[in-house]
């Protein structure tokens, strides 16, 4: 498993971390002793980065990982959560007052004094120039009970301006084969400024698998099934914003593609190990609902890929998917 450094943190984390949106029961439901199964394998697997959200299932994700804590004391894992949907999605909702419940609730959550990274969920657009919130993040770090913060952009122009923050420590945001936009401008922003990139929805909610075809059914509580227009959060948290069907059919040809890469790895490793090799990105944030998922995706840390690979992808993304998400941002 590669390591990186996790921008202004300063942490070292490994390449592959674990998304537990899933643990949340928004992907169908987990069950607890099936959820910390999920994080022991990731960790056995070299996996030392969990991201969650106080809204992931009400804060079942954060006290499923504080059980794990509690139970690996000395597994140095850094837990990034996230915080600011608890509330309508309204600028002056992201106040000192409220920063202070909702970190106080996940520390408690979380079993910890100080969380090592909170990041904004995904705030509206005009949160990321009000410098009074970044000063209430500020005095979360001063007092002790964060050791750094970041945020969760759905759109580039927000991670730009977040970048510029002299004090924001990573950027999370969309970026898989099927979302290419962040390589242009957000990555060698991040760079130049030393801001840590976390990728998330690197498999496209599954569709980068290869495993899902036009009749594939998924339960009526995954957002697979109840978010595929933005009934009801951004629509580019499933499927990247692609259309089903044309992102299963460009599924299929990144499966032949990956297939040709990597003759003994699955099309999920492929892609992971794509975003993980992009210049900047300091972790990439997979879900798994079981063990074995885990143990794959964390597999993806010591792939590499031929060379050509990427621009198999960039052409592909291109001819099949370029128009429709850019007609969406």
């Amino acid at each position: 498993m590669q390591r990186r450094t996790l921008g202004r943190t300063g942490r070292s984390v490994s390449v592959i971390g674990l998304g537990t949106w899933q643990l949340g029961a928004d992907w169908g439901d987990v069950e607890e002793a099936d959820a910390l199964a999920v994080l022991d394998a990731a960790h056995d697997a070299g996996v030392t980065f969990f991201d969650t959200a106080d809204v992931y299932g009400d804060g079942r994700s954060e006290s499923l990982i504080g059980a794990w804590l509690r139970a690996n004391p000395d597994a140095g894992v850094t837990v990034a959560t996230k915080m600011g949907r608890r509330l309508p999605q309204e600028h002056e909702n992201y106040s000192a007052e409220h920063f202070r419940a909702w970190i106080d609730r996940s520390r408690a959550n979380l079993g910890v004094d100080m969380v090592d990274l909170v990041q904004l969920h995904c705030p509206p657009t005009s949160v990321y120039g009000d410098d009074r919130v970044f000063d209430a993040l500020d005095a979360l770090v001063d007092d002790g009970s964060i050791a750094a913060y970041g945020v969760s952009v759905e759109r580039v122009d927000e991670a730009l301006t977040a970048i510029a923050r002299p004090n924001v420590a990573s950027v999370q945001i969309i970026l898989n084969a099927f979302r290419l936009k962040p390589l242009d401008d957000v990555l060698p922003a991040a760079r130049e400024a030393g801001v840590g990139i976390i990728a998330r929805v690197p498999l496209a909610s599954g569709l980068l698998s290869g495993r899902y075809t036009s009749e594939t059914v998924f339960a009526a509580n995954d957002h697979r099934s109840y978010n595929r227009h933005g009934e009801a959060f951004d629509v580019g948290e499933t499927f990247s914003g692609v259309d089903y069907e044309t992102g299963v059919a460009a599924a299929a040809e990144f499966t032949r593609l990956a297939r040709e890469a990597a003759p003994d790895a699955t099309a999920a490793r492929v892609a992971l190990a794509w975003v993980a090799a992009q210049d900047g990105v300091s972790s990439v944030i997979p879900g798994a609902r079981n063990p074995e998922q885990a143990r794959a995706n964390a597999a993806a840390g010591s792939l590499e890929l031929p060379a050509g690979f990427g621009r198999a992808v960039r052409e592909l993304y291109d001819r099949d998917i370029r128009a429709q998400v850019h007609a969406r941002w």
